[in-house]
């Protein structure tokens, strides 16, 4: 949950894939199919906490959480409720973008929620929470890549974004290209996309493809060498 690519595709669809830099002693469970409140949904799951950092529902929409607001921020002990089930209760909400308005998010850890909706056509949201105030508004349906502030400096954040430009001007958009992105060691390994450091690495990536009807998620397990494929 934190570097995250958006990419429009032809037909109202999209591609968006989100690595996952966490303490690789952190267990995951590979995603699946549940059905909560009546509500089909699809996500890898945080065996710790319970939540996602990314999943689909079958209210259109695809919900992906980062770890920080604008910039890095000290941690507290405790926080009245974890991001990543923020994230499952806006995928199960019947108006996203009203629940995200209203929604409360006193005593919650700092975060960047990027929100695609497909009830209409594809629309493209960015919320950031700062631990004082929620920013939300609607982006233009153009690439776009998030790096988490928790782990990346806003000069390693434009470093990133010049690297992404870059891709964009060599290659067209599929799983199979985007994916290599997100497997690429540029530069510093401790910063590159594809990272590694003593204490957190890239565990695992995680590519959506909508295109027509059909949903498609992608995810490989880096750690374990292992990969799922769901059509949603």
């Amino acid at each position: 949950m934190c570097t995250v690519t958006f990419l429009p595709l032809a037909k109202n669809g999209f591609i968006l894939t989100s690595s996952r830099d966490e303490s690789p002693l952190r267990e995951t469970i590979a995603p699946n199919n549940y059905v909560e409140n009546g509500v089909k949904m699809c996500f890898p799951k945080d065996k710790l906490a319970g939540g996602t950092w990314i999943g689909t529902s079958s209210k259109k929409r695809l919900v992906c959480v980062l770890n920080g607001a604008f910039e890095n921020h000290i941690k507290k002990d405790n926080y009245s409720k974890s991001r990543g089930v923020i994230a499952k209760e806006i995928l199960k909400e019947k108006n996203a973008i009203e629940f995200i308005k209203n929604i409360n998010l006193e005593g919650v850890e700092p975060f960047t929620l990027v929100l695609v909706d497909w009830s209409n056509e594809v629309g493209l949201y960015e919320l950031i929470w700062d631990e004082k105030t929620k920013f939300f508004s609607k982006l233009k349906n153009e690439p776009n890549i998030w790096s988490s502030s928790t782990l990346y400096s806003n000069k390693i954040k434009e470093l990133r974004k010049n690297w992404f430009q870059n891709w964009l001007a060599k290659n067209t958009f599929s799983t199979k290209t985007i994916l290599e992105f997100h497997h690429s060691e540029i530069g510093d390994k401790q910063q590159s996309v594809l990272m590694k450091r003593s204490t957190v690495e890239t565990v695992s990536i995680t590519s959506v493809k909508k295109e027509g009807a059909v949903i498609e998620m992608n995810y490989n397990d880096v750690i374990h060498s292992k990969n799922t494929t769901l059509v949603v």
